[in-house]
């Protein structure tokens, strides 16, 4: 049976220990998050999502998340871009991306996805509606940060009807990592915590 993977917000500003809103130890998964994406394999996986933190300056400046954090992932800035390139998963399997302005990717209504590199946008909702009608139940989510984004989208996936696998080793919290947000939030849902195995 086929998954998706969802790859939460690998974005310089994350990522980079001089980015903007870095995530302690973020910079240590990269490597190997490359070489596990490149291992995908077109008859086990059905797509590949990449979700981008995205904000607009004079926005931000009078968003709520400003009066937490500094400001981050102005589009179209060196800090916006991923660090984990697209091109590595196997050309057969499709990749997307999905532009939010805040860090649940499902809080805010009107949200499209679209194929990487292009313009062709369909409402978030419908895409995941897509795959499960697709016969795609399961769903692997790694990225940054296990406590707050990624959090947020394995909760999102499991009310879609998903079951969630985490693996330990390409996810990084802020102040906790995958395991204790597991233990925490959890308890009793369809959430796996592995190793990062292909």
């Amino acid at each position: 049976m086929k998954n998706v993977v969802i790859v939460v917000d690998m974005q310089r500003d994350f990522v980079a220990a001089d980015g903007a809103l870095p995530v302690p130890g973020a910079e240590e998964i990269v490597a190997p998050m490359r070489d596990w994406l490149a291992g995908l394999r077109p008859e086990e996986t059905a797509a590949v999502l990449f979700t981008f933190d995205t904000h607009v300056p004079e926005i931000y400046a009078v968003s709520e998340e400003a009066k937490e954090f500094p400001p981050h992932c102005v589009k179209g800035a060196p800090g916006w871009e991923l660090v984990v390139d697209p091109r590595a998963v196997h050309p057969d399997i499709p990749c997307y991306r999905l532009e939010k302005g805040v860090f649940d990717m499902w809080a805010e209504p009107g949200i499209g996805i679209a194929p990487i590199g292009g313009d062709r946008w369909v409402g978030r909702e419908r895409f995941f509606s897509y795959l499960c009608h697709d016969g795609i139940e399961e769903a692997v989510v790694i990225g940054v940060a296990a406590d707050y984004c990624v959090r947020w989208a394995v909760e999102g996936l499991i009310e879609r009807g998903f079951a969630v696998t985490v693996p330990e080793a390409l996810t990084r919290g802020i102040a906790r990592q995958i395991d204790a947000v597991r233990a925490q939030e959890w308890d009793g849902l369809a959430v796996a915590i592995r190793e990062a195995r292909r």
